[in-house]
């Protein structure tokens, strides 16, 4: 993957989408219909020709794109904290799991069953969800800080919505393996935000 600003941001569009999507179920329960399934795809593919490819299309983050600027932009009149905590979360997992050549094993072999489960039913199919979200549970979930959700009760004991959730999550640790290695780093975040601003304006233009 090309270490460029375009990946970048495209790449942490994802993370804030895949962040604000958890934070939605966690509080209202629903989600829009098909915002899954780019997120799933995204956890499926290996071998894509570019970033937008993981996600079936830039169309699909295009909710991202516009948190993501809502978030940067100085002007914005308020910042989903909550979101951003996520996502924070999500960067610091990643790079943690980086550190652990166990757990990505484990973690691919995951993902491959998933896949064969795909191949059969199809990627939104609930038994490829519970798969993704027990892979969640029994690799992230282990390496701590654990990400605690916050929202509805009566949602986040749902074990349907729970499980959406876990594979949200897990969609944005996939994202922030593909920031890393689109060159994101912290000090990037920390201190090159206006580029990354700039970035997505351009491409929501």
């Amino acid at each position: 993957m090309e270490k460029n600003l375009r990946n970048r941001t495209l790449a942490l569009a994802a993370v804030f989408q895949c962040a604000a999507d958890a934070d939605r179920l966690a509080r209202t329960g629903t989600l829009e219909a098909d915002a899954l399934k780019p997120m799933i795809h995204s956890l499926l593919t290996r071998d894509a020709e570019s970033l937008e490819a993981v996600y079936e299309g830039i169309v699909h983050l295009r909710p991202g794109l516009q948190i993501l600027k809502a978030q940067l932009d100085p002007q914005a009149r308020m910042h989903a904290l909550e979101v951003m905590r996520y996502a924070v979360a999500l960067l610091h997992l990643e790079r943690r799991l980086s550190k652990r050549p166990e757990m990505l094993e484990r973690l691919s072999r995951g993902i491959d069953g998933a896949l064969r489960q795909a191949e059969y039913f199809n990627s939104t199919h609930e038994n490829v969800i519970a798969s993704l979200a027990a892979l969640y549970r029994e690799t992230i979930s282990e390496l701590g800080p654990r990400i605690i959700v916050r929202g509805e009760q009566s949602h986040l004991s749902n074990e349907n919505v729970a499980s959406r959730i876990r594979v949200l999550l897990l969609a944005g640790i996939r994202a922030a393996v593909l920031w890393r290695q689109a060159g994101g780093t912290r000090l990037r975040l920390l201190f090159a935000r206006k580029p990354l601003l700039r970035e997505a304006e351009r491409l929501l233009a």
